[in-house]
């Protein structure tokens, strides 16, 4: 059955080209368009839609207003479009705080000079939240049912949810792992956390958990863009007891700071364990790449790492747990139950690299407790 999409947009021309690259996917059926965010609402209401894209700034009703309404009245995976500014990176992180799944840059030139890049990132993105964990979405197998939950969280929802193109993942749950017993407690040199889509949202709820006094210092790698990154830090910091910061080369590793890999470059560590931001490589899908960060950090501190995997598509941080794990070094990967993709978690357990396999909320309360 063919995944049905609402095009919420003011603007006719993005309307007319949103549609037309949905069209393109025979996985994909535009149901209905709307002008503002009222009539999305009442085309939410009225078409049942599997996604909705939505768009920001709009007449009589703003985007971030008709999701909160949206999930309050019929929750459903909305993909939010943002400029590529420090600005729409705070639209971006106000519209997931509403209850929007995940947002898209919104990039006229992008449309016009890579229509198939394009036409790749939204459909994709499309057709994994179609088939996301509705349940780690706060949404109800019946679009009519009870008002999102995020996430079981009584704190503020500040992420932006940055993703790559990888393929759709589907979520045997069948044969999902199950959870590991509590780790037992051990003292290590660096905790570093790797996530994609549905990470901002996972990395509040688990850095919020952590005392001003946590012992160790952390790397944060978030696939994002280079506009993002620091709006987003700055709103982390504001909600943790710990610090956070975005990563700027030369950083030291401090006890309670939490250091965020810049959007569009690499975040690395030398042979002293001293921070280093390099260009984005055009070779590498991810800019930041997880499998970097986790490689250079098994260089560095060998089996003193704890490595954790949070919810994100693809497999990015596979092979840099492999490193870690090769290193003797420690892998937490998220339960699929809490994932809202079950793409990067997963690939951790197949390989069987993961020493724990944990929900978000247990994962915050052992990161907490660690010596």
């Amino acid at each position: 059955m063919a995944v049905k999409v609402l095009v919420v947009d003011d603007s006719g021309f993005f309307r007319r080209r949103v549609t037309e690259i949905l069209a393109g996917d025979p996985q994909i059926q535009v149901v209905g368009t709307a002008t503002n965010g009222k009539e999305a609402i009442e085309q939410t209401l009225s078409l049942r839609p599997d996604v909705i894209t939505m768009d920001y700034e709009m007449p009589v009703m703003d985007g971030i207003t008709a999701v909160k309404q949206i999930m309050q009245r019929c929750p459903t995976p909305v993909i939010m479009f943002s400029s590529l500014t420090y600005e729409g990176a705070r639209v971006s992180l106000d519209a997931l705080d509403a209850g929007a799944a995940d947002y898209l840059p919104k990039n006229f030139e992008d449309i016009s000079r890579n229509p198939d890049k394009v036409r790749q990132l939204l459909c994709e993105r499309v057709n994994a939240l179609a088939r996301t964990n509705r349940r780690s979405l706060g949404l109800s197998a019946s679009p009519a049912a009870q008002p999102a939950s995020h996430l079981g969280s009584s704190a503020p929802r500040p992420a932006a949810v940055a993703g790559n193109t990888a393929s759709p993942v589907s979520k045997p749950a069948a044969t999902a792992p199950r959870n590991s017993p509590a780790p037992r407690k051990r003292s290590y040199k660096l905790v570093a956390i790797g996530t994609s889509t549905g990470g901002p949202v996972a990395l509040q709820k688990v850095l919020t958990q952590l005392p001003s006094n946590f012992p160790a210092p952390l790397l944060l790698i978030q696939h994002m863009p280079a506009a993002f990154t620091k709006a987003f830090a700055e709103r982390l910091d504001k909600l943790c007891r710990i610090s956070v910061k975005e990563a700027e080369d030369g950083d030291v590793l401090r006890p309670g700071v939490a250091l965020l890999a810049p959007g569009g470059k690499q975040m690395m560590l030398d042979g002293r364990g001293v921070v280093r931001i390099l260009p984005g490589d055009e070779r590498l899908n991810y800019k930041p790449c997880v499998d970097v960060t986790f490689g250079s950090a098994a260089k560095a501190f060998q089996d003193k790492v704890l490595a954790v995997v949070l919810t994100g598509m693809g497999a990015d941080g596979r092979e840099g747990a492999r490193m870690l794990k090769q290193a003797g070094s420690s892998i937490w990967a998220q339960d699929e139950a809490s994932c809202v993709i079950y793409g990067m978690p997963m690939a951790i357990a197949k390989a069987n690299l993961a020493d724990g396999i944990y929900s978000l909320d247990e994962i915050g309360r052992y990161l907490a407790e660690i010596g």
